[in-house]
This record gives C-alpha cells, sequence and structure tokens, in this order.
C-alpha cells in the first residue's frame, strides 16, 4: 500500500493519470468531495462491465460471430476487466489498512 509522508495510506483512484501511470487521493476522509467522486466512477465502472459481459456472452455464444464483433468484444472485455482489477486492488488495499 501507498503511503504519504505521514503514513497515511494513499487510496488508489479508479482513473490513470495523463501519462497512463496510476493516480492515489491522500485523505483520511472518506466523505471528502474527491473519494465521492471516486466512489461514484467505481460504481459506474462496474455497472458497465456487468453490461458489456452479460452483452459478451450471447455474441460469444453464438457460433456465426465475425472476427471484427469478436475482436471488438475482447477489447470492451478487456478494458471491463482491467477497471474491475483497479477498483479490487484500490478496495483490497483500503480493506488492509483498516
Amino acid at each position: 500500500m501507498m503511503r504519504n509522508e505521514q503514513g497515511t495510506p494513499l487510496r488508489l483512484l479508479p482513473w490513470a493519470s495523463a501519462t497512463g501511470g496510476p493516480c492515489y487521493l491522500s485523505t483520511e476522509d472518506s466523505a471528502s468531495r474527491m473519494s465521492r467522486l471516486a466512489d461514484k466512477l467505481e460504481a459506474d465502472l462496474l455497472a458497465s462491465a456487468a453490461f458489456v459481459l452479460s452483452e459478451a456472452k450471447p455474441l460469444l455464444a453464438e457460433p456465426a460471430t465475425e472476427a471484427r464483433e469478436l475482436r471488438f468484444t475482447g477489447v470492451r472485455l478487456a478494458e471491463a476487466l482491467g477497471d474491475a482489477l483497479r477498483i479490487a486492488s484500490s478496495r483490497g488495499a483500503r480493506l488492509e489498512g483498516e
């Protein structure tokens, strides 16, 4: 778990920096504006991932699905999985800090 200079745990945010690196939030207030924004985005990303999965399952089960559709579906599934793993990592780190 990342910590600031005072030893306070940093929260991994559900978005990346402009260079693609991780972004962290330093706050002890889980109700701060940035914390609430991160919570909302996490919920939206997980809902989006659930939707992508629900749409992908029948497409992947269809033998006549074309390669272009499969590639598009695979890319969207990979994005959703990446988001879910980042959220899981962030939440797991916060649980360890409790």
